[in-house]
């Protein structure tokens, strides 16, 4: 990758105005950034839902229930939505 021979901060340290040849070196951070540093600032990218889709929605639950889900570390909605699920098969009317 060729530098630019246009730095960014000139001697007085102030720094110059973007131009449109900046702007399109511009990357998306999750291309440029290492992995590392992306796990430390938490960044994480989704892919595509599973099948079924699932719904948004809000729920109130107890601090301590939440908190001992979020305990479990991350995919913490996903078992909350499978406890349900588990409890709904042992409880459906007959």
């Amino acid at each position: 990758m060729s530098r630019n021979n246009n730095p960014m901060i000139d001697k007085a340290g102030e720094v110059r105005d973007l131009t449109d040849d900046d702007l399109k070196k511009f990357r998306p951070a999750s291309e440029v950034l290492p992995d590392s540093l992306k796990t430390k600032l938490g960044v994480r990218y989704r892919g595509p839902q599973k099948e079924p889709t699932k719904e948004r929605i809000t729920i109130r639950l107890s601090a301590s229930t939440l908190a001992d889900f979020r305990a479990t570390g991350p995919g913490w909605q996903g078992r909350i939505d499978s406890a349900l699920r588990d409890w709904l098969d042992a409880h459906q009317r007959r």
